[in-house]
């Protein structure tokens, strides 16, 4: 089992086989990439509590790369 990194730490590049470099982030970059991972998080929460259908399990997926690429903007 791999071990696991908080994804706002600087540490974040020792499980990564893909992407070889990061930037160091700034304390308000960690901070926009919590805040976008706590909205989804909650959204998708909201999501479950409220039923099981196609259209639910869409926009989770949806809202999950909402996320993505949202972090991925503040991480780049």
């Amino acid at each position: 089992m791999t071990d696991r990194v908080d994804s706002a730490s600087d540490d974040r590049t020792a499980n990564n086989a893909v992407r070889h470099t990061y930037r160091v982030l700034t304390d308000a970059e960690k901070q926009q990439m919590v805040d976008l991972k706590d909205q989804g998080a909650a959204f998708i929460a909201k999501c479950n509590e409220i039923g099981k259908s196609r259209e639910l399990s869409l926009a989770i997926t949806n809202a999950e790369q909402a996320v993505m690429w949202a972090v991925k903007h503040v991480t780049a």
